[in-house]
């Protein structure tokens, strides 16, 4: 795959399962950057900031900085600057989400919201902070999610993630959400502007099959679908595409590449 320069990598459970390295995957991602080839790590991530996220792939081995590291809130932070945002969200990433007015209670009147903004699903998704988000919702806030996705994996299993609520609030408010991380064409735009290069020369590696491999397929990057962290066969089988390639890890990705490690 001569053509590839650039490397797109989603990094819970590509990289690592409940922040632990996957066997392999440091030695792959060292031979991926002494091989020259760009890098960026584009996650959905919503519960750490990408400064919290350096520093937990640091301390398991990967040799990465924030700035390697292009996040949903990130994103979102410049889709929306400016907005008022009443955020639901499990985790703190304030830091990421600068230039965003950030509205912690039900304001009435002129202070109102702009934008119902999910993040990643917790604890915090309760009945009053949902009906709180579906009331907002129908004064006229839109919905904005930085992410759809249902479920990731844990070292505990599968865990429900925020895809399941966004849906229930689409139809309960009648409504659309606008989602800033990935499967967004602009997610994968401002990974792919970060490293210089063109669809053409990039290469997408993920466990999600609809949000991380065929929606960048979609935009021309070669989509590599992983058999770890959330991948399930079930959801290859009744996917909207085939990925073009199918690795059983991380691990093996210079392998496809023609690097050795």
């Amino acid at each position: 795959m001569a053509s590839v320069r650039a490397v797109l990598i989603d990094i819970d459970g590509v990289l690592t399962v409940s922040w632990l390295p996957l066997p392999g995957a440091v030695a792959a991602l060292r031979a991926i950057r002494e091989a020259g080839l760009g890098v960026a790590l584009v996650t959905n991530t919503t519960s750490r900031t990408r400064a919290s996220i350096a520093g937990a792939l640091a301390a398991a081995g990967f040799a990465v900085s924030a700035e390697d590291i292009l996040t949903a809130p990130a994103a979102t932070a410049a889709h929306l600057a400016g907005a008022r945002c009443a955020l639901l969200n499990s985790g703190d990433v304030r830091e990421d989400l600068a230039g965003l007015t950030l509205v912690d209670e039900e304001d009435d009147g002129a202070a109102a919201p702009d934008v119902v903004l999910l993040g990643g699903a917790g604890p915090e998704f309760g009945y009053a902070e949902l009906n709180r988000a579906f009331g907002q919702l129908q004064r006229g806030a839109r919905l904005v999610a930085m992410h759809r996705n249902l479920y990731w994996r844990t070292d505990a299993g599968l865990q429900l993630d925020a895809g399941a609520f966004v849906a229930g609030l689409e139809a309960a408010a009648g409504t659309r959400a606008e989602v800033t991380g990935k499967p967004s064409r602009a997610f994968f735009e401002a990974a792919l502007g970060r490293l210089g290069a063109g669809p053409g020369e990039a290469l997408m590696i993920g466990d999600d099959i609809e949000s991380d491999v065929l929606a960048a397929q979609r935009l021309g990057i070669t989509g590599v679908l992983v058999r770890t962290g959330k991948f399930l066969p079930e959801a290859v089988r009744r996917a909207s595409g085939s990925p073009d390639h199918v690795l059983d890890s991380f691990a093996g990705l210079p392998g496809l590449l023609g690097l050795t490690h």
